[in-house]
Formats: C-alpha cells, structure tokens, sequence
C-alpha cells in the first residue's frame, strides 16, 4: 500500500505493509467505478437544484431514474460481492488486520449488504418520484400550501416504509433504525430519544432562564439591507479567508442551501439571500463551507479515491463541521473583529449602518435566543427544538401512527408545546425544509448530534491550539483547518463517529460541552447567574 493514508488519529502514516492482492485491486477499481457514476448522479442533482429550468422536471426525474437503476445494477453485482468476500478472507494475511485496507473491506462490505437489499425497481422508483417530490414541494412552499405536497409525502413515506422492510427491522428496534442506519451508522431511535430527552429539558431551561432575563439585546444592526451581490462577494472572501479551495469549488443560489460533494477537485456549495439580515446568509454560506471544507479534506485522491474509505464517516460528523465554522468561529467574538472592517469595506455604500458599529454589537446581536419559526435561520439555544420536533414526527411516519395529510397540525402544536410559537403558515411551518421531499427520514437528528460533536471536539481543539482565539481574530484559520484535515477529515470512514469522537477527544459523546458551551455564552450576554 503506497504511503500517504491515514492511519491512526493524529496523521498520514504509511502503511506497514504493502497490499498488492489482485482481489483488492480489482474490487477497488469495480467500487470506484460506480463512485463515478454516483457523481454523475450528483451533478444532475445540483443542476436540478440550481440551474435547471422548470420545465425539465419530468425528464430530469426520468434521467435520475434511469441512472440510478444502472449504478444499482452495478454496486450489487455478483462480482462485486464475491470480491469481498475473498478480501474478507485475506484480512489478518496479506491485509493487516486493523489496517485501512481492512476498513475499506468493511465498509464495502456494509454498503453491499445494504445496497442487495434494494431491489432495482425500488431503487428507480425512489430516484425518479423524489425527483418530482421535490419540485412539487418548491411550488406547494412558495404557495404556503401543504395540501399541494401532502400527496407526495405521502408517497415519499410509502416509498420509505419499503426499503426499511427491505433493510429489516434489527431485532428489537423499529422501522425507523433501519433508514437512520444510513445516515448514522451503529445508532438506534431508542438511544437518539435518550439523548434528545433530557437536552430537551435542559435546554427549555436555559431557554425559560433567557426569557426571564431584563437584559436587552438590540438586533438592530442585524437589519440593515444589503444587496445580494454584495453579500455574495462578502461571502465568497470568507471562503477563501477560511481556506475553501474556489479553485476545486463554487458558491450558488438555491431555495434550501446545500453542499455537494461531487468529485474529487469539485465541491459545490449553495446559499440564498434576502435584503435585510445580511447574517442569515453569510452563516449559511459559513455553514456549508464547513461541509465543503470537510468535502475537500477527504483522500478523495490516490489509492483510496472512489472508495468508502475516502467518504465521510457519517452525517453528525459531516454536520460537526458545518455547525463548528457558522457556530463556533462565525459567532465569537474574535470572528466579528477580523469581519467587521471587512464588512465595512465590502458592503461599500451600503454599510454606512457599521459605521459606527462595535465588534460587541455583532457579537450580542448574533448570539441572541429567541424562539423562531425556522429551524436554518435559529440560534444556538433553540435550534435543537427545531430537530427533536422533525424527528418525532418522521418517526411517527413512517410507524404509521401519523398520515401525511395530518402533519400541519402535530408540527404547529408541537412548535407550540416547544417553542411557545404560533406557526402562521404552511411556509414557515412544515414546507421550510426540503429533505422530506427527497426521501431524506432519519437524517435529521444528525443535526443534533453533529451539534454535540461539534462542542465536544471544539473544547479538544482549543487545548491543542492554546492561541486559537487570537488567531481567529487576525483571520489566521489555517491551524484550526490543519487540525480538522488531520485529525477528522483525513480518516475518511476508517472509524465509526462514536470512535472517532472517543480517539479524538477522550470520552465518549456527551451533551455536556454543548450545555457548557450555550450556557456560558447565553449567561455572558444575557446576564445568567450559573445553571450548575
């Protein structure tokens, strides 16, 4: 195995010995083929999301379709699996046990057990009605009406509860563990509940403890309108400021922003503007970077380049990233005094209202907690409201205890249970995300969890990179991308999220750096005596 893959926290080590097995080789090359053609998959992904003129939807959904059936003809063929188990059987002789090669084997192994599962005619089915679900659920959310979408979901639903039969139910879970296991491998609906739980009290705590505050905070400056050209070329310096590759990536418009990771060397991020609140954007801009960024970081290139091992370990880990540079970077202090001059000198005309604007005034105006009706645009203290309440729900889906068509009326009650809110729309309630309509159940308590990881591993990084705060505020981001690159993204999938937090950090997963995290900032800007 030539050098240059990761092997262990900490680096690229060479491997200590070389894999030359013709079954390796040849399964390798068979894996990353269909990788490419996923890419291509990608891309007509992004197009439809971005470019695509509304009249293509319907062969768009055909192309999808069809393409879909010949990569899953192609990821479950008989040669594929074969190949595997001839690998699996040279694991501890000519390929080192514990060693890359060993987990590439692995995850193979999981991604075809999985993908044989699926019959082709689902497979095509899902491709093509989620295509036109999910244009069905732009015009329905511009109309602010369910009804034009509840159809779809319902059939989006249907086509869920199949392949969670087809996956299997594990032995003593539920429908729900077999679609979450894509998106988080090894974690239950059980163990998510648990978790969500007592963070759910913990933070409507420190959310009522805000409310109670006589602290005023202005957002006044949050509201100064800002063209979306210049917001766009603000955003785009931030990229390259945070060390986002434009030469191996792009920024573009879209409803819901995105990132896709397409191809080695072609990573595609997507945000969306309005006049005022020119931090909506820039924090979603921020926010995908951190995914492209983690995108970039992967061994997408050499020797593992098309394979599991050069893919992201899981959805809370990919959100880690993305929530650590809008959240963690993008909110403190020392972020808004490298941006604020920038700001100034961007926004040109249009910035006479940071004229005489403190580097405090962002910091509080950002770091507000107030309860809101959606989930992209919440602070750091409500945000996880936003998640527990889409988790219950889907879960309620997809065991059948809730219909499609009934979903307006569980999410307004629960954001009023929740978030003391009276949602006024179809638009601003249960049509603001996307995902439903792209088949994505079980994706969204990732957002939690990569929020959790995020703080977990910031307290870590801090420890190693003692400077880090001055650093940040002279826009120097470069150790704390260096850190991630080796320690997170250079590992690719070689490690389970859950043993890759532990390697890293310490200790196994805990909501108590987040709480430490919102406490002490929330406490700071609104005047809280301590929780503990």
């Amino acid at each position: 195995m030539p050098p240059g893959v990761a092997c262990g926290v900490g680096g690229f080590l060479p491997s200590t010995m070389p894999n030359t097995h013709p079954s390796y080789v040849e399964l390798s090359k068979l894996v990353r083929e269909v990788s490419t053609l996923g890419s291509i998959a990608s891309l007509l992904g992004w197009d439809q999301e971005t470019y695509m003129p509304a009249g293509g939807v319907d062969a768009r959904a055909e192309q999808q379709g069809l393409l879909a059936g010949i990569i899953h003809e192609r990821k479950t063929q008989k040669k594929i699996g074969d190949l595997i188990a001839a690998c699996e059987g040279e694991v501890g002789k000519s390929i080192e046990t514990g060693s890359p090669e060993a987990a590439n084997i692995r995850e193979m192994r999981r991604d075809y057990d999985l993908a044989t599962k699926l019959p082709t005619s689902l497979v095509q089915e899902w491709a093509t009605t989620t295509s036109k679900a999910s244009e069905e659920w732009k015009h329905a959310r511009e109309k602010s009406d369910f009804k034009k979408f509840a159809p779809w979901l319902g059939k989006v639903m249907d086509l869920c509860k199949q392949k969670a039969a087809c996956y299997g139910v594990p032995k003593g879970g539920e429908a729900y563990d077999a679609l979450l296991n894509e998106y988080e491998p090894g974690i239950t609906a059980v163990e998510i509940e648990q978790v969500f739980t007592p963070l759910r009290a913990r933070l409507s705590d420190l959310i009522h403890r805000v409310a109670k505050s006589k602290a005023k905070v202005s957002t006044k400056i949050l509201s100064a309108k800002v063209p979306a050209e210049a917001q766009h070329a603000f955003g785009q310096f931030v990229l390259g400021a945070m060390g986002f590759d434009m030469n191996a990536g792009r920024l573009d418009t879209t409803t819901h922003p995105f990132c896709s990771g397409i191809a080695p060397g072609d990573t595609r991020l997507t945000t969306r503007y309005r006049g005022e609140k020119f931090t909506d954007a820039l924090y979603g801009t921020m926010h995908e970077m951190g995914h492209g960024l983690y995108e970039q970081g992967l061994p997408k290139k050499g020797p593992n380049a098309g394979t599991p091992l050069a893919g992201d370990i899981s959805l809370g880990i990919h959100e880690s990233q993305s929530r650590m540079w809008e959240n963690f970077v993008g909110r403190s202090r020392e972020f808004w005094s490298w941006a604020l001059p920038h700001v100034r000198k961007h926004y040109g005309p249009h910035a006479k209202a940071f004229k005489s604007a403190k580097v405090e005034d962002l910091y509080r105006a950002v770091n507000t907690c107030t309860p809101s009706f959606i989930r992209v645009e919440a602070d750091e203290g409500t945000y996880n409201l936003h998640v527990m309440i889409r988790f219950e729900i889907e879960r309620a889906l997809l065991s059948g205890s809730l219909s499609a068509k009934d979903v307006p009326g569980v999410w307004n009650a629960k954001y009023k249970e929740y978030l003391g809110l009276k949602v006024p729309d179809d638009r601003r309630g249960c049509l603001q995300d996307v995902h439903w309509s792209f088949g994505l159940v079980g994706y969204f308590p990732t957002y939690t969890l990569g929020n959790l990881y995020a703080a977990q591993l910031w307290e870590t990084i801090n420890k190693k990179i003692k400077d880090l705060p001055a650093r940040i505020s002279k826009g120097d981001f470069a150790a704390l991308k260096k850190w991630l690159n080796t320690n997170i993204h250079a590992h690719g999938r070689r490690y389970r999220a859950a043993e890759l937090c532990e390697k890293v950090t310490g200790k196994p997963l805990s909501a108590d750096p987040l709480m430490r995290h919102l406490e002490s900032k929330l406490g700071g800007v609104y005047g809280l005596a301590s929780a503990r």
